[in-house]
């Protein structure tokens, strides 16, 4: 019978409980046996809270950090293409790209993100998490710092398609990393609250390429170039810092290597656990159904894979997504068309109110979606019936500004969408498959989820020149189609996320 199980299964299921490999357990804390219940129920829920808020205040701002500083550099990107065009010295001009070239690059980026975020997130399920996600942030600005030295449109395509695959595992693999530290009721406003750190890049990406654009020349360096050895250097020097930011698992199993390459790594190039010994015992019973590495092969990727429950998540994923990078990329191209008497400054200071809200409505609904987490499915339909309010007002308002109270309103409707997307995605698929089920979850969700994004920014808004004159009418419903997709899709979730499959012996 196959050991992929974890310990957190139905009844029907038990039986593959008592088969794990007994040398994966944890090794438990050595702590007073009476001064700890054996059952979580029993447990100080406000000793447990106050264990919980010590993990934030170190997990939850290096992760913030980590993803801020991976999803600068989209931005970064389409800054440089536009950065200092009155003098010739704009990233397009410099390489002289077409408009084809442009898409290119721009699809190779996904290919390299899609193909590549399974494999990336199965590895971390083998390896030092943290290790992994420095791993990541590294590389990230390693390729970009190597976009400076960029001189033709096939170097472009190449360093995109790179920058897809070293990215890849991202989004997912923080969302595996947290599973590992929070039980399923707390993870959701822990992922909203790094989430944030996108709308925050957004915002700042602007700011720093105004700043960047004005040493243009400097040392011989266009603009685009400081910028991207600026971003590089800083995201490469972050990215080593997590090795001692970033704590490990939340325990250590006896089948980890101990030879002197692993000893001198784990004591020079780790941190000590962020608990104490007493709270570290509470905090491993409250998530006693996470001591068990459980053991996988292609035959559990597979099985994942083809579990029809994987596919209403992604649908929800591909829905939410695709309306907010609708909505992220094109927010300046919007406002302009709607009210083209504003300036560049004044259209870049109206963007980021709508992050804002954004922001807003994480830190307001995902709480709630830890609460009361069988209401999920009506939190996330709810905060899409916002977004498509919103759509609505854009639409066929009367006034600039009336349409622009339109933007605010998707914005916050689209701030809880995603974080439940990926803790409903754990809470499903931990259950049957245990640590394999969280992380090549999250990866399928994260990557097959993220053709939205593509669908949206290669056929909608600009990219549709006769919508244009229509103000982006019909872009605008698209989204509106997309989102009842979605909320259609969370329901199917809803319907199916109990039925599992059986087990064959």
């Amino acid at each position: 019978m196959s050991e992929k199980y974890s310990a957190e299964m139905p009844e029907a299921e038990a039986p593959i409980r008592d088969e794990l490999d007994s040398s994966k357990v944890i090794d438990s804390a050595s702590v007073d046996e009476n001064s700890i219940t054996s059952d979580p129920q029993d447990i100080d829920q406000k000793k447990l809270d106050r264990i919980y808020r010590k993990l934030d205040y170190r997990i939850i701002p290096a992760l913030w950090c980590m993803y801020f500083l991976t999803s600068f550099g989209g931005g970064a990107y389409g800054n440089t293409l536009v950065m200092n065009r009155d003098k010739g010295h704009s990233l397009s001009q410099h390489l002289r790209l077409s408009r084809k070239d442009l898409s290119t690059a721009s699809a190779l980026y996904y290919v390299g993100y899609i193909v590549f975020d399974v494999p990336m997130n199965l590895i971390m399920t083998k390896v030092s998490p943290q290790s992994w996600l420095a791993r990541i942030v590294i590389t990230v600005g390693l390729v970009y710092t190597c976009y400076s030295s960029l001189s033709n449109p096939g170097g472009l395509k190449a360093v995109r398609f790179i920058s897809g695959m070293v990215g890849a595992g991202t989004w997912p693999g923080m969302s595996y990393y947290i599973s590992l530290w929070y039980p399923n009721e707390r993870i959701t406003r822990r992922i909203g609250y790094y989430f944030t750190a996108t709308q925050i890049s957004v915002a700042v990406g602007g700011l720093v390429g105004a700043g960047v654009q004005h040493i243009d020349g400097n040392r011989g360096y266009t603009g685009w170039q400081w910028m991207y050895l600026i971003y590089g250097v800083i995201t490469m020097t972050v990215g080593v810092s997590l090795l001692w930011w970033l704590p490990d698992r939340p325990f250590k199993t006896e089948s980890e290597s101990t030879g002197k390459l692993s000893t001198f790594y784990n004591r020079y190039f780790t941190t000590s656990h962020p608990l104490n010994e007493e709270e570290k015992a509470i905090h491993q019973l409250d998530i006693k159904d996470k001591q068990v590495v459980v053991k996988w092969g292609y035959k559990e990727v597979f099985e994942i894979i083809t579990d029809l429950r994987i596919w209403p998540i992604i649908i929800m994923y591909f829905g939410v997504v695709g309306c907010g990078i609708g909505i992220d990329v094109f927010a300046a191209t919007i406002i302009t068309t709607n009210n083209p008497k504003l300036t560049d400054v004044q259209v870049n200071l109206l963007v980021a109110p709508i992050w804002l809200f954004d922001l807003a409505g994480i830190l307001i609904m995902t709480p709630l979606a830890d609460k009361f987490k069988k209401f999920r499915p009506v939190i996330f339909s709810f905060g899409c019936c916002i977004i498509m309010a919103g759509l609505f007002i854009m639409t066929y308002a009367h006034g600039p500004w009336k349409k622009y109270s339109g933007m605010l309103i998707s914005g916050f409707g689209l701030g809880p969408t995603v974080p439940i997307c990926m803790s409903w995605s754990n809470e499903i698929f931990s259950k049957r498959y245990g640590d394999v089920g969280s992380a090549v979850s999250a990866a399928l969700v994260s990557g097959f989820g993220s053709l939205g994004s593509v669908t949206v920014t290669r056929a909608f808004y600009s990219s549709w020149p006769a919508d244009v004159k229509r103000q982006f009418h019909y872009s605008n419903m698209m989204l509106v189609m997309l989102l009842g997709v979605s909320i259609m899709a969370s329901g199917v979730t809803h319907f199916l996320k109990d039925r599992i499959r059986q087990v064959k012996n």
